[in-house]
């Protein structure tokens, strides 16, 4: 095997610091700037008596599979990072998609299903609506409620939503107004998945 001089000339240059000058740049220049990457010397090397032939790939089964331990976070990394939601909260965007929303007003009732992924409007009813507005005697009164649940009910039905989740206010009671306004929906054939 035959080296070629210029790989001996380099090795020795690796080799011996001696032939370095100030600053360890090559010939006693010195570097352009003060960057640490210029007092870096440039020494060609070859190496094409070092490359050795490609060796064949054997195909490895096991290579494309990670192994990851599933762990549980502690307490005291909980405690670190409180603004991090739960597992229930992260999830149950997707577990009840459809919510009721219903807003009482002095004069009015509205009620809306709502996709909580995208926030389209499902379905909307409102006593406030033209129909319903010269038809109703009272619009706040019970059968106002019953009419507004019936109308939720039907408009669901008819854009393929058949279940949908109520999640009350803090310190809401599900009685009077709104509690016939859920029945209704309920008896119309429309399920309501608790939590």
């Amino acid at each position: 095997m035959a080296i070629s001089i210029a790989a001996v000339a380099s090795s020795s240059a690796l080799c011996c610091p001696s032939s370095f000058g100030a600053r360890g740049s090559p010939s006693g220049t010195k570097p352009s700037s003060l960057s640490w990457a210029s007092s870096i010397p440039n020494i060609k090397i070859y190496t094409q008596h070092l490359i050795k032939a490609p060796s064949p790939v054997v195909p490895n089964h096991q290579a494309g599979v990670v192994h990851a331990a599933w762990t549980r976070r502690s307490r005291g990394e909980a405690a670190k990072k409180p603004n991090r939601k739960s597992w229930k909260q992260r999830t149950d965007m997707y577990m009840r998609p459809f919510m009721l929303n219903v807003f009482f007003s002095k004069r009015f009732i509205h009620a809306k299903v709502v996709h909580r992924g995208t926030s389209k409007v499902i379905s909307v009813a409102s006593s406030n609506a033209k129909d319903l507005r010269n038809t109703l005697p009272s619009l706040i009164d019970n059968d106002a409620c019953r009419t507004i649940g019936q109308l939720i009910a039907e408009r669901s039905k008819d854009a393929d939503v058949f279940a949908m989740s109520y999640e009350p206010k803090k310190n809401e009671r599900i009685e009077g107004r709104l509690g016939i306004i859920l029945d209704t929906i309920k008896e119309n054939g429309i399920i309501f998945v608790d939590k």
